[in-house]
């Protein structure tokens, strides 16, 4: 969930421009016309095109290109879906189109900065006999930010119904190559293929690794080391960054508004003296429907615990001596990250040794963040009464004030990408934790326009263990004794997607199935903590790991050699 971390400036610009529309007569609309180049070298194209349109009233908007600020907070923007594409091809986008925050025929007449950006598709054909389209990469971007992907230059104009013209935009460009990170002394980067996705996807699939290395790894070749799997969207474990210009005033404001410090300063701890020496690896895995994997089997997604487990964990043992027994992996994300972690300690017991979890992705779907999907019918609303339905929000600040409601994100995904196909938070969630339809996309949990909640997804959610609580109160008869003392939760009270909730209900849970001294930890930031909190920074953590590592090793494990 670290994706929505937008500043509330965008928001506010949004919604200050929701409330100008003025609705255009029925008779007349704006549209664009958007042009492929005649190149015959290229092949006809299949995704999903994307028009944005930023007002130039609002100087924050009109100074980046419009496809940069794609987001919650960003401007107004239509998708439609663009099949077998030749070059040369003219389609347009008009009021049929999938908009946000409001369809197009709501726009209001204005100038604008327009630009379009046409995200291709792979055709891919799966081992389940299913055969879709679906936007690959193997780099950790958003869709509509894939190297390669044709777009406009921006176009100042006036957009008006009335003057009945389109607008023509011509996809001139290309994204440029992401360039990757070298190794360094400290950080090392690894990609391997996948047999195991490559042969469910019948593509190409890569998985991948950042390792950040123990001080003295070289010297001392005999030494099998603990590792710690920190799940997250970006960037080195722990934000680890031995440059001393990157520790800025602003770097340490905003590491200490959520209780860390910065990657430099974590930097200086773990190559100092009398630090643990332990591995930390940030996996990368960058899938068809978003660019983290969710970590588990998934009947849309693939199986990367398969993949991950079976894969690259024996690829990382080997290559850098990690100890390759349970009681020296631990894995520990936060959010996106800290759903993961939670699933794979609990889904694959035998092979971790503990779990730190922060601030995770809703874990108990009776708090699938404000909405128990069991009982409820609508994602969107709850009807108070019989007079009174109030709109759920989906994000809020610290003190409580809802700034985005899930109507408004279903929108947003809806416009980049149908069928799941976003490449954005929520559909993520559904397509892990779903079925496959018969068209071979993934059945979602609620209707985008409507809110409406599909209670047969509902089930199979639940009876393939991806709500996390329930899965672990069906299975604790087996679960309890192998968790004890392994798991540790993380959350602030004022999480800002109020993700805080579903954690109270995995205590409760907890509670009521092993008793109130089942050994098991959580702690909540209090007060106006939000969902960044921490409870302690990453030096604090990687203690706390070395402790338990040491004290759930086996009688005779050789845990003085790596306290060097």
């Amino acid at each position: 969930m670290r994706l929505f971390n937008h500043c509330r400036r965008g928001i506010l610009a949004v919604l200050a421009l929701v409330s100008l529309i003025v609705v255009a007569p029925a008779s007349a609309q704006i549209s664009f016309s958007v042009t492929l180049p005649s190149k015959a070298a290229d092949a006809p194209v299949t995704g999903r095109l994307i028009v944005v349109a930023a007002p130039r009233s609002n100087a924050s908007l009109a100074r980046a290109e419009p496809r940069q600020i794609l987001g919650m907070g960003g401007p107004p923007a239509f998708g439609i879906d663009v099949e077998n594409l030749a070059p040369g091809t003219t389609v347009t986008v008009d009021a049929k189109a999938d908009g946000f925050p409001f369809d197009l025929d709501r726009l209001p007449a204005g100038d604008y900065r327009v630009q379009a950006v046409l995200i291709p598709y792979v055709k891919a054909k799966r081992a389940d006999g299913h055969t879709i389209w679906v936007p690959v990469s193997d780099q950790r971007v958003g869709a509509a930010m894939f190297p390669g992907n044709p777009y406009s230059k921006p176009l100042d104009a006036r957009l008006d119904p009335a003057s009945g013209a389109p607008v023509a935009l011509t996809l001139t460009e290309k994204i440029g190559p992401v360039a990757r990170d070298p190794d360094t002394p400290w950080i090392k980067r690894v990609r391997i293929k996948s047999k195991i996705l490559s042969d469910f996807w019948g593509i190409p699939i890569s998985i991948g690794a950042e390792v950040l290395l123990p001080k003295d790894f070289a010297k001392h070749p005999n030494v099998r080391y603990p590792a710690i799997y920190t799940f997250g969207h970006f960037g080195a474990p722990f934000n680890f960054n031995p440059d001393p210009a990157s520790d800025t005033d602003g770097a340490r404001r905003g590491a200490a508004d959520a209780n860390v410090k910065t990657g430099y300063q974590f930097s200086r701890e773990w190559t100092g003296d009398g630090f643990p020496r332990m591995a930390a690896i940030t996996l990368e895995t960058p899938g068809p429907y978003f660019f983290e994997s969710y970590a588990l089997n998934s009947a849309n997604n693939g199986p990367w615990g398969d993949a991950i487990t079976r894969e690259l964990m024996p690829y990382l043992e080997k290559t850098f001596r990690l100890i390759d027994q349970p009681y020296g992996r631990i894995v520990e994300g936060a959010s996106t990250g800290g759903w993961e972690a939670l699933a794979l300690q609990l889904h694959y017991p035998d092979l971790f040794g503990g779990a730190w979890v922060f601030n995770p992705d809703p874990i108990d779907f009776t708090r699938y963040q404000l909405t128990d999907i069991y009982k409820e019918d609508n994602m969107f609303t709850l009807q108070i009464n019989d007079w009174i339905t109030k709109e759920k929000p989906f994000r809020r600040s610290r003190e409580g004030m809802p700034l985005m409601d899930l109507r408004t994100l279903a929108a947003f995904e809806a416009m980049m990408g149908s069928k799941g196909r976003s490449y954005y938070q929520l559909d993520i969630w559904q397509t892990t934790h779903g079925p496959v339809g018969a068209d071979g996309y993934p059945v979602l949990l609620y209707d985008k326009k409507t809110g409406a909640i599909n209670k047969e997804v509902v089930r199979y959610m639940r009876e393939h263990g991806f709500d996390l609580s329930g899965y672990a109160r069906d299975n604790w008869a087996t679960l309890g004794p192998k968790l004890r003392g392994k798991l540790n939760f993380f959350a602030g009270e004022m999480d800002d997607f109020y993700l805080n909730l579903a954690v109270y209900r995995f205590q409760d849970m907890v509670a009521e199935v092993a008793g109130p001294d089942y050994p098991i930890r959580f702690e909540y930031g209090r007060p106006k903590k939000g969902h960044n909190w921490h409870h302690t920074d990453w030096a604090g953590v990687v203690r706390e790991v070395a402790d338990h590592v040491r004290s759930a090793a086996p009688a005779g494990a050789p845990v003085d050699t790596w306290n060097y």
